[in-house]
């Protein structure tokens, strides 16, 4: 873990860099895709939308014929018979038998079976009336699906929040890492200054103690953000699921974007990207199908069907028997469950309908909320940096006439001091205007 850390900080010193030149950059947008590949969490709700596919695929072939074999084999536990008595049937007349011929002319008994027997009966039906009520099934369906996707687009969203909080966050310290090292340099500078004046005994020995103590606070805050760039890197490694010491350094994110300073642009876009509103909308779909199926109820089952039933090892009865006609299952009366079904979808509609409006407004005011937090560190950014460059210009010609002798190390010194407190100042509203810019392109619900 360490080892990577040592590895920096190394090149800090020999080079006056935070980081070593061969170090490969790293993108926002490759980090965005390293993540989302091996992200699980999001690799998991990608797989619902497949079973959500299939599961829609299964409800579309309820509209086809269903055809069903149905065998019944049996020992028969008592012996069935049939008896026909004597002169059931006759003959025709005929000379000796006017009335015809009895038969049978005793009483006789038939059993129906022996041994093993049973029945089978083929069946295929097609649903008719049905149809309506599937295909509204199979539009709720589709919106499961829909469901799903609008899900996962939020896993990837929640995703792309997190690095880019991380990535911003290296990319804040790598620049606090740029500016200590160039007090670092200064100081050294200083230190070298001073030491020649102690050689000419322009100045007491003292004053490079003084300098001496300030450039090794500079170099403690070096190793600080060392530390603090190592572990940054860490998390954002582990975000992107490969292993924690692989080195990168990041790059300058796109200028300003015209969703940041236009804010109907921007409730525009986050109405239409945000996976919330759409799964809202989508609720809303779902719950008038379910009304419409609930309405559905009323409507009898009919279909068409033909039947094919072969008796097995029986006697008498008809061994081939085929029949094809309409069948219908209905529940006249149910006491009024349908219309209670219906009531109770209509009130889930208005709910749904609620919760949508509710879902949008929220939307907008995240939007609001981080669009000015966004305009506020802007310009706090730039009032901060003003005062860096300031700072930074007054240390520069307090430098060229301490280097005269026109004016007192402690001129020096107190104008450095001032320099670090402008850049710790400038480094806060970096990090705030990185962490307003995620927190407003979050509310955005963009990739």
């Amino acid at each position: 873990m360490r080892t990577f850390a040592a590895i920096v900080f190394g090149c800090a010193l020999m080079t006056g860099v935070p980081l070593c030149a061969q170090e490969p950059e790293l993108s926002l947008d490759e980090a965005i895709q390293i993540a989302l590949s091996n992200n699980r969490p999001a690799n998991i709700a990608q797989l619902d939308i497949s079973k959500a596919e299939w599961q829609l695929a299964s409800t579309k072939t309820k509209r086809f014929p269903s055809i069903s074999v149905y065998l019944f084999g049996s020992g028969n536990l008592t012996s069935p018979t049939f008896t026909f008595p004597a002169g059931t049937f006759q003959t025709p007349p005929s000379p000796g038998f006017p009335n015809g011929q009895p038969v049978p002319a005793t009483d006789t008994k038939i059993d129906l079976s022996h041994g093993f027997t049973g029945n089978t009966i083929d069946e295929i039906s097609q649903p008719l009336t049905q149809l309506y009520k599937i295909n509204l099934a199979i539009q709720e369906q589709k919106l499961d699906v829909a469901l799903s996707r609008e899900k996962y687009e939020g896993k990837r969203q929640s995703v792309v929040a997190d690095v880019k909080q991380a990535y911003y966050a290296v990319l804040q310290t790598e620049s606090a890492l740029d500016v200590a090292n160039a007090s670092v340099k200064q100081y050294q500078e200083t230190d070298r200054l001073v030491l020649d004046y102690i050689a000419q005994r322009s100045v007491l020995e003292s004053s490079s103690l003084d300098v001496k103590a300030k450039l090794a606070a500079a170099r403690y805050q070096v190793v600080q953000l060392n530390d603090t760039l190592t572990i940054q890197k860490e998390k954002l490694n582990n975000l992107l699921g490969r292993d924690l010491d692989t080195p990168f350094r990041t790059q300058q994110v796109p200028p300003i974007r015209s969703e940041e300073t236009d804010l109907q642009l921007a409730r525009q876009t986050a109405l239409a990207r945000r996976p919330e509103v759409k799964e809202a909308e989508i609720d809303t779909q779902r719950a008038e199908y379910d009304q419409r199926l609930a309405k559905a109820q009323y409507i009898p089952d009919i279909g068409a069907a033909f039947h094919y039933i072969t008796p097995i090892n029986t006697a008498i009865l008809p061994q081939n028997i085929a029949s094809a006609g309409f069948e219908l299952r209905w529940e006249p009366f149910d006491w009024g469950k349908r219309r209670d079904d219906i009531k109770e979808k209509g009130v889930v509609v208005e709910q749904s309908k609620y919760q949508l409006s509710e879902t949008r407004s929220q939307v907008v005011l995240d939007v609001d909320s981080t669009f000015r937090k966004l305009a506020e560190s802007r310009l706090l950014l730039q009032v901060s940096d003003a005062a860096r460059v300031a700072a930074n210009e007054k240390l520069r010609e307090v430098d060229d006439k301490f280097r005269q002798s026109a004016v007192l190390l402690r001129d020096v010194l107190e104008q450095q001091a001032a320099v670090t407190n402008a850049n710790n100042e400038y480094e806060e509203s970096l990090l705030a205007f990185w962490s307003a810019k995620a927190e407003f392109e979050k509310s955005l619900g963009e990739e």
